[in-house]
């Protein structure tokens, strides 16, 4: 059994932060890391873009390469490092490249 599996998810999805919509898509991947629960990403062409500002944070995840994160310009201030995604992931996770994942805490992904 593979340590990733990626497979489109079921249900289509509506990306808040607060009462702010940042996107809406139906093309959203579900990453399962291990044990883990899965993790939803969202194409970056369903996501306003112009509503995030490049951080200077990288990670580095073993599985999955180097890890940049975004911050979301909302209208009750800045969510710092809200978001995180893989620019060049590394061989077995090259789905979720131009995709974008979401801290629950500051950003929900409503069932639509």
């Amino acid at each position: 059994m593979a340590y990733l599996t990626i497979t489109p998810a079921t249900s289509p999805y509506r990306i808040r932060a607060g009462s702010e919509v940042l996107g809406q898509t139906s093309r959203a991947l579900n990453l399962q890391e291990g044990g883990s629960a899965a993790v939803v990403y969202v194409p970056r062409d369903d996501v306003d873009m112009s509503r995030l500002e490049l951080s200077t944070r990288q990670t580095r995840c073993p599985h999955k390469g180097t890890c940049s994160y975004y911050h979301i310009r909302a209208a009750s201030g800045r969510l710092e490092n809200a978001i995180w995604s893989y620019e060049t992931p590394l061989p077995g996770a090259e789905a979720i490249a131009g995709h974008l994942a979401f801290y629950p805490n500051l950003v929900s992904l409503e069932v639509i």
